[in-house]
């Protein structure tokens, strides 16, 4: 099975966490649909060019928060994930970039109306 993650080797960001949030963001969204069998995971591994722990870590992080179940024997699935699940992980995901993006512009001291501008500025040029 194909899954739709792209690495970036040149990142900062741990690569566990660039698999978990790109998985992550696939489940949420719906482009992986509920009881979808996910590879194992050796074979993700695999595909990823990373260890079997680093793929172990990022089924029971996606696990303990309830979007994939594994069944002994069988394999990794997608989990059923319910509106308001949907929308907190939603929600989360943008918060944080959001979060991010705040912290980007007090390091170069702009103030709150130039950030705010410059969200204007995006959400105008970049519409639905």
């Amino acid at each position: 099975m194909w899954i739709p993650i792209q690495i970036n080797e040149q990142s900062a960001e741990p690569l566990y966490h660039q698999i978990e949030v790109q998985l992550r963001a696939s489940i949420v969204s719906g482009q992986m649909a509920e009881g979808t069998l996910l590879p194992s995971i050796r074979e993700l591994a695999q595909m990823m060019k990373c260890s079997v722990i680093t793929i172990r870590r990022v089924y029971q992080d996606l696990e303990n928060e309830g979007l994939l179940r594994t069944r002994q024997g069988t394999g990794t699935f997608i989990a059923k994930v319910g509106d308001e699940m949907r929308d907190k992980h939603r929600l989360s995901a943008v918060k944080e970039a959001m979060e991010q993006a705040v912290d980007a512009g007090r390091r170069v001291q702009c103030s709150d109306e130039e950030m705010m501008e410059l969200l204007q500025e995006l959400l105008e040029r970049k519409p639905e």
